[in-house]
């Protein structure tokens, strides 16, 4: 079938065939990646048909995550070793900023959990009004597929952020986040490992730029499960909020 054909529905009338999916080129996908490889380039793929400006920054993968994004259609740069998500982050929003023009950096995983769609409508959102950041959160919009302890450390560290930086947040900890050109200039991460979640929300809200959350989707596939990341990631997220 042509991929905009018009569809019948069972009473014999046609609705229009969907509108064509329109690249956003004003905006880079920026994907911090390690040790990936199984998935990343598929992740990149989907991806680029919205997104074509992807840049991946391969934080010393001890695979071939790297090759695999590069196929995939991403722009690379490679850390030497892993130093951590949040230097991935400051690399590849440094790249957007210092090597194009884009209006917008969108930070999104490699694992395939974010949505490109939310991605999209998070874009949108910024445009039309006229936002320098919108953070996705999983617990704005009816109920989140998180297990008990993420959901505590997730809410706690959202307290936390609220508390530190004055914003009203449910969930501090997403890393889909659409960051416009002159917010995402005043970013200077440090933190390294979970702790650069918060960071970027303190720096993010001393802008005093406008900017709101925005209802998100997160797919916890068999594949995440099986890295064991949502245990790991409440862990690590406590042990930062603790001592960072």
């Amino acid at each position: 079938m042509c991929e905009n054909a018009a569809v019948t529905s069972t009473d014999g009338q046609q609705s229009p065939p969907p509108a064509p999916v329109v690249p956003l080129t004003d905006a880079w996908l920026v994907i911090p990646l390690f040790n990936e490889a199984q998935v990343v380039r598929g992740v990149i793929e989907e991806a680029r048909r919205v997104f074509p400006l992807v840049v991946a920054v391969d934080d010393g993968s001890r695979d071939d995550s790297a090759a695999q994004a590069a196929a995939g259609g991403a722009v690379v740069v490679r850390h030497p070793l892993n130093l951590g998500q949040g230097a991935a982050l400051q690399t590849g929003i440094t790249y957007v900023l210092e090597r194009t023009d884009a209006n917008f950096v969108v930070t999104f995983d490699a694992d395939g959990q974010h949505s490109v769609a939310d991605a999209a409508a998070m874009v949108q959102a910024a445009r039309d009004e006229d936002l320098a950041f919108v953070l996705g959160s999983r617990f704005l919009q009816g109920p989140s597929p998180v297990g008990w302890l993420k959901r505590l450390v997730l809410k706690t560290a959202a307290v936390a952020a609220s508390h530190t930086t004055g914003m009203h947040l449910t969930d501090a900890h997403n890393g889909l986040r659409v960051i416009r050109r002159d917010a995402a200039a005043r970013l200077d991460l440090r933190q390294n490992r979970m702790a650069h979640a918060s960071e970027i929300i303190r720096q993010l809200g001393a802008t005093g730029l406008p900017w709101r959350e925005f209802p998100v989707h997160i797919a916890y596939t068999d594949y995440s499960k099986g890295k064991g990341q949502s245990l790991w990631n409440s862990i690590n997220i406590l042990v930062d909020l603790l001592f960072s």
